[in-house]
């Protein structure tokens, strides 16, 4: 860890985790204490806390009070199952999942993905490419995403490679100012059908998997962005809460 600055959640939740891994704190054993994890990274006890609930999250610690936080194993879980609730939500679960460039292009869309975007046929998008990836990118993809924007932010192509753990609308909203209001997101049952796509996620050509389609829409109700992600289906799965209306 560099000591000029102090280290993000993120950092601190991968280098806990290559400790785990390497077998330097094995199955069994506590971590540090909260206080000495925030002497060791010069850091706040909020950011170690942060760091501590993504071990946990990904399966490799528990934690209880009085007792501390125990090793359960030494591998992170395929399984991601993200709670989301708000725009918020999925702006968090954005910057906790990287980015894995596969390719950007202006394409002119086919039928079937036209229906997706909610457009005819032949409209040109710039389209972007993407595996991502949980924990430290050593597990298998949780998911391939094809993310279209107006091809008029053709600048959002350079920002996307050199912020791999930033949205593409967040990206959107600090270069063009157009803001997310609200996001429309349809989820279905699918297949991958895709030869390139499948080989990306290692997984079998035909097999089943999780469609996900997120329309990005600003104040004034325009669509700016859509993406489309495709998760395996046994490594992915929404959770949502659901609230009672007051009377």
């Amino acid at each position: 860890m560099s000591s000029s600055s102090k280290p993000h959640h993120r950092d601190i939740s991968r280098h806990l985790t290559d400790a785990i891994t390497s077998g330097h704190f094995v199955v069994g054993s506590l971590l540090p204490t909260e206080l000495e994890l925030c002497e060791h990274y010069k850091t706040s006890r909020h950011t170690v806390r942060a760091a501590l609930a993504e071990l946990q999250r990904l399966g490799l610690v528990s934690r209880r009070k009085n007792v501390g936080t125990r090793v359960e194993a030494t591998r992170p879980r395929d399984t991601f199952r993200p709670s989301l609730a708000s725009v918020d939500d999925l702006v968090q679960f954005g910057t906790e999942h990287l980015r894995q460039v596969q390719s950007i292009e202006e394409v002119a869309v086919a039928a079937a993905v036209a229906k997706d975007l909610g457009c005819a046929p032949g409209v040109r998008w710039l389209r972007i490419s993407s595996l991502r990836l949980d924990g430290n990118g050593e597990s298998d993809p949780i998911g391939w995403t094809d993310v279209y924007v107006d091809p008029a932010y053709s600048e959002i192509g350079a920002l996307v490679q050199e912020s791999p753990d930033t949205l593409v609308s967040s990206l959107i909203a600090e270069r063009y100012g157009r803001q997310i209001a609200e996001i429309h997101q349809d989820v279905r049952a699918d297949t991958v059908r895709d030869a390139a796509m499948a080989k990306a996620l290692r997984i079998e050509q035909g097999a089943a998997a999780l469609k996900i389609v997120r329309r990005y829409m600003d104040a004034d109700g325009q669509t700016f962005e859509v993406s489309v992600s495709v998760h395996p289906a046994d490594r992915f799965s929404v959770s949502m809460r659901l609230h009672r209306s007051e009377p």
